[in-house]
């Protein structure tokens, strides 16, 4: 399974890297907000900064809500740097700027999925990833991670290469039931991450070994 990082803040995505685990990150316009780059331009940029970190797949978002403004947006988006994958939301236009760039060769995620018949009509339309929200769904009482494993059985019965890129993780459990699910990908906080490595008896383990060596060092 691939890890990706969900964030546009640079230094938890060289974190992520240096961790030797990252193989890409997804943005959208609240993130880049969120760490105050404003104008089109200065976002081209750090997009750039962000695929010469990573050398991975970075979903890049585009803002307009309508077919054309999509595909201009998109296009000029992918020319950015050759990791960039275009993020579309799941909506009529949505579909159709898919399958536009599928059939020009440009990947593409799409976003806001809520349920089994969005990523059904994704894949047709030749979507790379299809994201699932796991805990935006679980917010109003139903079961994300259910979504995203009905999703990964259905795209494999019906042989779609398109991958499942589960986002809107929002704890290191929800990755363990995503890896449980086959999901392709996850998307999530750097800190859902880091929480995988959190056990009480490695913490303990460790703290024998230390003591142990400790001891064993002062009778000699």
């Amino acid at each position: 399974m691939k890890f990706f990082i969900d964030t546009a803040n640079l230094d938890q995505i060289r974190e992520a890297y240096e961790m030797g685990i990252l193989d890409g990150v997804t943005t959208n316009p609240s993130l880049m907000a969120k760490e105050g780059i404003k104008g089109v331009q200065n976002q081209h940029e750090h997009y750039i900064r962000i695929c010469q970190l990573v050398g991975g797949d970075v979903s890049a978002e585009v803002i307009a809500t309508d077919y054309n403004g999509m595909i201009e947006e998109g296009t000029i988006l992918a020319g950015l740097d050759p990791h960039i994958v275009v993020k579309v939301p799941c909506t009529t236009d949505g579909i159709k700027a898919l399958r536009y760039f599928s059939d020009k060769g440009i990947r593409t995620n799409c976003t806001l999925i809520f349920s089994t018949g969005q990523a059904l009509l994704a894949a047709k339309a030749g979507a790379t990833y299809v994201s699932p929200f796991v805990g935006r769904l679980d917010d109003i009482g139903e079961d994300g991670v259910a979504l995203v494993g009905n999703i990964v059985e259905m795209l494999r019965y019906y042989d779609f290469p398109t991958q499942v890129l589960a986002a809107s993780i929002r704890n290191s459990h929800h990755i363990v039931q995503c890896v449980d699910m086959g999901t392709d990908v996850v998307t999530c906080p750097l800190e859902a991450i880091k929480g995988l490595l959190n056990h009480p008896l490695t913490d303990a383990g460790l703290a024998r070994f230390l003591e142990d060596y400790r001891k064993n060092n002062e009778k000699n």
